[in-house]
Formats: C-alpha cells, sequence, structure tokens
C-alpha cells in the first residue's frame, strides 16, 4: 500500500496494512553490548523441563513527552528516506507475571531523526530546547514562594500538560508494528540524534487487550509507555559520524538526563550489537519488555514516582520528552 504523509491523527484503532524487515548482516569485528539480564527484564531465559520459568521486572512506565501522535502508521520501515547510521530494532512484550509473550498487541515507536527533530514537529523541536529547563531545580530560588505543586501544569504547547500541537504533516520515524507469536516486532529506522536537554532515546507504547475486527486494531489500553535508551560508548562512536557530528547543541549523557534511571533492560536499555570501524553497515538493537498487559497508563508517569516537585513560577517541563 502506497504510504501518504497526511496524518490521520486521535484515532484508537490501529490499521494492519503490511511490511516485513530483514535483519542486516554485521562485519566480522562487531561488538555486543548487553544490558544485564536474567530476571531484570532481559530476554526470558528457558527454564529446565518442569520448572516455572523466571519472570521480568516490570519496564519502567515514563511520561511520552509533547511530541506523541496516533497515526495510523502500520510499517516496519520508518526512515522516510532520511539519513542516519541504519538501526535494526527489535522489541518483544513479554507479560511480567508469567514470562509469556504477548501476541498480537501493537508496539508504537517514535523518535527523532539524526539532528535531533521530530517529524511533525519540526519548528518546535528545532531550536534549543524550546525555552524548557534541562534539569528540575532542588530547592526554591530565594525569596520565592515555599509552596509546590502536586501536578503537572496544564499551560504548554498545545495545553493539557504534556502534548502539543502539530506544526507540520510530516512521519518519519513514526509507526507501529503487531507482535508475532514469539511477541516480537522490528523496525528498520536510524540511530536518533539528540537535541538540548535528553539524552539519546526512543519512545514506545503498548497497546492491547483489542480485537481484530475488519483489518483494525480496535479498542484495548495502553499497557506501557516507555523510552529506550543506548550505551554510551556506542552513543560516541555514532556522534563522531556525519551527519551526527555537524550537531552543535550540547549532548545530554545518559547519566545527566533526568528521566533515565539505569542501565538494565526495565529502565529501558538496549542490547547493541555492531561493528564500530563500519558503522553504516548498521547497529542491531533488542529488548524485551516486561509489561502488565491489564494495566492502564495514560503516558503521564515519571519514572520512580510521581511528576519532581520544582518551585511555583520556574519555566514548565512540559517540553521534556
Amino acid at each position: 500500500m502506497e504510504e501518504t504523509n497526511t496524518p490521520q491523527p486521535n484515532r484508537r484503532q490501529l490499521l494492519i496494512a503490511g511490511g516485513v524487515v530483514a535483519a542486516a548482516g554485521l562485519g566480522s569485528g562487531y561488538l555486543a553490548t548487553t544490558a544485564s539480564a536474567s530476571t531484570t527484564g532481559g530476554t526470558p531465559t528457558p527454564a529446565p523441563s518442569g520448572t516455572k520459568p523466571p519472570c521480568l521486572k516490570l519496564s519502567k512506565e515514563t511520561i511520552e513527552g509533547p511530541y506523541y501522535l496516533d497515526y495510523d502508521k502500520y510499517r516496519s520501515d520508518i526512515t522516510e528516506r532520511k539519513p542516519g547510521v541504519p538501526l535494526l530494532l527489535r522489541i518483544q512484550v513479554v507479560d511480567s507475571e508469567n514470562c509469556r509473550p504477548l501476541r498480537n498487541v501493537a508496539v508504537d515507536i517514535w523518535h527523532c531523526d539524526a539532528l535531533g527533530i521530530y517529524s511533525s514537529y519540526e519548528k518546535q523541536s528545532s531550536g534549543d530546547g524550546g525555552g524548557f529547563p534541562t534539569a528540575f531545580p532542588t530547592a526554591p530560588p530565594t525569596g520565592a514562594p515555599t509552596g509546590f505543586p502536586t501536578a503537572f501544569p496544564t499551560g504548554g504547547p498545545g495545553g493539557g500538560g504534556m502534548h502539543a500541537e502539530p506544526d507540520s504533516n510530516t512521519t518519519y520515524f513514526r509507526g507501529f508494528q503487531m507482535t508475532d507469536r514469539q511477541g516480537w516486532v522490528t523496525f528498520k529506522s536510524v540511530f536518533p540524534g539528540w537535541y538540548v536537554g535528553r539524552a539519546i532515546h526512543i519512545h514506545t507504547k503498548v497497546h492491547v487487550n483489542g480485537v481484530f475486527r475488519h483489518g483494525a486494531y480496535v479498542g484495548g489500553n495502553d499497557c506501557h509507555t516507555g523510552q529506550l535508551y543506548f550505551p554510551e560508548r556506542a552513543i560516541e562512536a555514532v556522534a563522531a559520524t556525519k551527519p551526527y557530528s555537524t550537531n552543535t547543541k550540547k549532548r545530554t549523557t545518559n547519566a545527566e538526563d533526568m528521566l533515565y534511571t539505569g542501565d538494565t533492560p526495565s529502565d529501558g536499555m538496549l542490547s547493541l550489537r555492531y561493528d564500530p570501524r563500519h558503522l553504516a553497515h548498521g547497529i542491531q538493537a533488542s529488548i524485551t519488555l516486561g509489561v502488565d498487559p491489564d494495566a492502564v497508563h495514560d503516558g503521564q508517569d515519571w519514572p520512580g514516582g510521581p511528576f519532581p516537585p520544582f518551585p511555583t513560577g520556574s519555566p514548565s517541563p512540559t517540553g521534556a520528552s
């Protein structure tokens, strides 16, 4: 089916169209980076016969950010010919309680391009952080009110907290796939770039408990909203190549990021395979997400707890993505 750049936002039906990606070969000098797995969120280890398999920690929930759009973009290749180091991303979705792969659930991903720009939001995401803070203060400034808000502000781009209204109809680096029998989806993309205030990351959502009807995924709920991260060693290698090296904005490391929580799969850390001498051959990334299919998340969860407090009168954190 011919793709179109005309989006159809705000629909909760995920249309099924088709698309398959084959894994690209790697050179003989590849590196493999593997976050600690076992029972912390990595690929489940087969259990001995007659024993209960180990289960996974729940993958951590986090905010969806201002740039999520519910487009009907069923496809595995989301590049739309945009440049960058090729990335083959495989995501497995597993019920964290019993370790059973979740079949026929929808997995959305979206991320910025090699220079830190999001499709549909080129104007808003091309500045130096959009006027939003890169970190949250730990104490109120001298003379400021002493009260702290307990919920998200309602202002900011587009109003209503985290969501911003799009300023274009582009759709690159956005798409969804349906999981196979083993809970896997595969996306062909490029390694994301960076922008002020955030470490390099990929957003993801898992939609479950819906039904297939007349070629559509109808109903259900979003049981997980997360962000996926890359090891610093790989980021440094990619950042030295074009077009990434032309980005003059300061890069935020994982350790400096306000949403990054750790280097395990349950924190969203990806396992990579690549040849650092031949990055043009591509990077393979994978992760297993442990989710609760009965949970309902609205994409506004902050990792590790409620929205972090900040002094009244401080800049709104609405732009965190």
